[in-house]
């Protein structure tokens, strides 16, 4: 069945957030569920569209060593909505690659599925698709009550898989690399893993995306295993055949007072450091867009413009291309990923090194997380800023990182992972200055 297949209905909503927490409950009875969140933030070529998809009609199940050719089949099969994610460990069925750290997360290498149910939410109104009477969950909705927002938190104790003094020693040893020419720069992440089977995946989320509200919100629920993203980034858009990629490099603190928050905007947008790392990746970027693109249509419409969030400031550029027509849309995503913000530069050496120095694997962490639409045009995060749950065995963990040039403060950049973190450390109620000092 395809989308046109649905019925549709628009339904007039009093109070527009009251019932999308209600819908958020509801969908949680759904195997497979995934709300796409923008907490009303403006954003360059839009932020995702607020969204809930809930049960699976159909669910990709990859055969091979072809996850995107498994992806075009999928699509091509069913012509709908899909959603889901890839994650960063396809680069070894891109490149010679390969990931053998220790998996914490144990998340699939791909996962997309058609919905049965969408709901689409407006200010005042909420349109709903469905293979059956859209008015019945409409109905089902509206007797649910909003979740319960309680002050109770997760009380996760949490364990770096790297601690600072040898996270300060690895990147003295990344720092090598980097003057004997092997690489330019590198996104060195870490890992911090706990256990809880207290978590409220839901609440988490509802906390995460309001501590730290973002334009690329992301929660996917598929059987046992939970993705809470508030991503601030995007990773690769389609529109018609356009491409945009907004890549972020650069980050620094908000401050206490007016007059510190733009006194820090000013560092950022003067650091030597941070406009070399987002040039870098721009190129990158553009690189990556000439694979699939219609040769001179490249475009740098923005370059290090900084974007303001609740907890700290991002240094981002918009690079955009016209897709040449012979390219399936699903190959301009294979011809950019992972995402060079993630990686470094050159990017297949910069994926040998974060192989040898990190120490876990990635998974999804660093992948890219969205929906296609049934015309294929297509909007992807990258998958930052998140808690990935596993509600069986309890285990939870989140992955942060910064970039790494020769000119990198090891201290400082540790203490940039942790600003990046500390959302996360605050909804789950952890030691955060465990960490810090």
């Amino acid at each position: 069945m395809s989308f046109m297949n649905r019925k549709c209905k628009e339904f007039k909503i009093d109070d527009a957030w009251d019932f999308k927490l209600k819908a958020w409950n509801w969908s949680q009875q759904f195997k497979y569920s995934c709300i796409l969140e923008n907490k009303g933030i403006k954003y360059p070529n839009d932020p995702f569209i607020n969204m809930l998809a809930v049960g699976a009609k159909e669910i990709l199940k990859p055969t091979g060593n072809d996850s995107f050719e498994c992806l075009k089949n999928f699509y091509r099969e069913h012509q709908d909505w899909m959603l889901g994610y890839l994650s960063y460990d396809l680069k070894n069925q891109i490149e010679a690659l390969n990931s053998n750290n220790p998996d914490y997360q144990q998340t699939e290498e791909i996962l997309f599925f058609v919905p049965e149910i969408l709901l689409f939410f407006k200010d005042s109104s909420v349109i709903i698709y469905s293979f059956s009477d859209p008015d019945v969950y409409f109905e089902e909705i509206n007797r649910f009550t909003s979740f319960a927002l309680s002050d109770n938190k997760a009380r996760v104790s949490f364990l770096s898989t790297i601690d600072k003094n040898k996270y300060l020693e690895t990147i003295g040893k990344i720092k090598e690399h980097l003057l004997e020419g092997d690489i330019y720069e590198i996104n060195y992440c870490i890992e911090f893993a706990g256990k809880s089977f207290e978590i409220s995946p839901l609440n988490s989320f509802y906390r995460l995306i309001n501590n730290s509200p973002m334009p690329f919100s992301f929660y996917l629920r598929s059987g046992d295993q939970y993705i809470i993203c508030s991503s601030p980034e995007r990773f690769l858009k389609m529109k018609g055949e356009r491409l945009v990629s907004q890549p972020i490099k650069g980050t620094i603190k908000r401050g206490e007072t007016d007059a510190e928050d733009e006194a820090l905007i000013n560092h950022l947008k003067s650091s030597e450091k941070e406009i070399a790392e987002n040039m870098m990746i721009v190129d990158i970027v553009r690189n990556d867009l000439a694979k699939s693109s219609v040769p001179g249509s490249i475009t740098v419409e923005e370059m290090f413009e900084i974007y303001s969030f609740k907890q700290l400031h991002q240094m981002i550029s918009t690079i955009s291309s016209q897709k040449r027509p012979e390219v399936h849309f699903i190959d301009t995503i294979k011809n950019a990923f992972p995402m060079g913000s993630m990686t470094g530069a050159p990017k297949i050496r910069a994926m040998e090194i974060i192989e040898q120095y990190e120490t876990s694997k990635r998974g999804a962490f660093s992948g890219a997380g969205g929906y296609f639409t049934p015309e294929g045009d297509f909007d992807l995060n990258v998958i930052i800023r998140s808690i990935f749950y596993n509600s069986n065995t309890g285990k939870l963990s989140f992955q942060v990182g910064s970039a790494i040039t020769f000119d990198a403060d090891p201290e400082y950049e540790y203490q940039e992972c942790l600003l990046k973190a500390k959302a996360i450390f605050e909804i789950l109620d952890s030691n955060f200055q465990e960490f810090k000092n």
